[in-house]
């Protein structure tokens, strides 16, 4: 299966879903809303943990650990067990469209449990896409939060979880990388597309550049821009900056995201820390963008604002636990008439 799997590996609002369009719109390539089948795998406790589980998971680590120590071939074997269940998973999807030949998984969480997959999976390929560090976070946040940097960060600092992951596994290679930066991927799509396909061992079809003339599955990641768009746009490059001079809070949080980070590692990224910040200069001029406004972005605003009254007030938490208990009452009248 190995041979016929390829992975996206970026963070979350990095132009993800537009490079998952492109490829899955080649005759070879069969892909799917992100499945996050390899996540819960790295996480059952013989390479890595879970903070909580409804079970002992402190117990459940020991005792597997010990479990595979006594295997014959220790780790191997216990990756050739998980190997199986993954390869069934992916087969049998595989198996559902006639034709292809190559499964592609784009599940942003799995950048951060990339040594875990490069055992795992070390024969299949990989595609890493990177962008610049800000523009990424400026989307998460718009995508997720309503446009609030703070909260968004607060929840999940992005850029300071993904960038060192993704670096150091760019750097270390251990598995087969195509690296691709998101803004020559949208600046030259034809010539990277080409440069991918060689990599993955596929004839070039420079026709997928057009991914919006292909039939997709729905739920491909990006639910504000990607479907907008029949092809790859320059449009949404420096967004970002236009945001932060017109935010001194923003920029400030920022620049403290950016200072945590090793020049290292924004090398690797490919965008070394005297870059960061050149296009706030051409930005100074212009209006920050508008927030996008449709039926999701409302339900994240909604689900925003009861996340804060929850918190902030304890009555809400006793609503909500309320809320639940009836809720498992009805489920449970219903579970007991069949």
């Amino acid at each position: 299966m190995q041979d016929q799997l390829l992975f996206v590996v970026s963070p979350p609002r990095a132009g993800s879903t537009l490079l998952q369009r492109m490829l899955g719109a080649h005759s070879q390539v069969f892909t799917h809303p992100e499945p996050h089948l390899i996540t819960p795998l790295a996480f059952l406790g013989y390479h890595d943990t879970v903070d909580a589980a409804p079970y002992d998971h402190v117990n459940a680590a020991e005792a597997i650990r010990s479990y595979v120590d006594a295997l014959p071939n220790g780790e191997a074997d216990y990756l050739d067990a998980l190997r199986a269940y993954a390869d069934t998973m992916y087969g049998r999807m595989l198996a559902t469209a006639p034709g292809k030949t190559r499964f592609l998984d784009k599940t942003p969480a799995y950048a951060l449990v990339l040594p875990f997959l490069a055992k795992l999976y070390p024969h299949a390929k990989y595609v890493v896409l990177t962008r610049h560090p800000l523009a990424v976070f400026s989307s998460y946040a718009q995508s997720f939060f309503d446009g609030d940097w703070i909260e968004a960060h607060r929840y999940n600092p992005v850029v300071e979880r993904y960038v060192p992951a993704m670096a150091a596994f760019l750097r270390e290679r251990p598995v087969p990388i195509c690296h691709v930066g998101y803004e020559e991927l949208v600046s030259n799509p034809e010539g990277e597309l080409e440069r991918i396909f060689a990599f993955l061992g596929l004839e070039n079809e420079p026709e997928a550049v057009d991914y919006g003339d292909k039939e997709m599955k729905a739920g491909m990641g990006d639910p504000i821009n990607v479907e907008k768009h029949k092809r790859p746009t320059t449009k949404s490059l420096h967004k970002w900056a236009a945001e932060l001079v017109h935010d001194e809070r923003k920029l400030k949080l920022a620049r403290d995201m950016i200072a945590r980070l090793s020049d290292e590692d924004l090398e690797t990224w490919r965008w070394p820390r005297e870059t960061i910040f050149e296009a706030l200069e051409e930005a100074s001029g212009k209006k920050a963008p508008v927030p996008v406004r449709n039926d999701y972005t409302f339900q994240r605003r909604v689900m925003l604002a009861l996340r804060k009254g929850v918190h902030v007030d304890p009555r809400g938490v006793q609503l909500v636990r309320r809320v639940r208990y009836y809720c498992d009452v009805l489920l449970r009248d219903s579970l007991d008439a069949r």
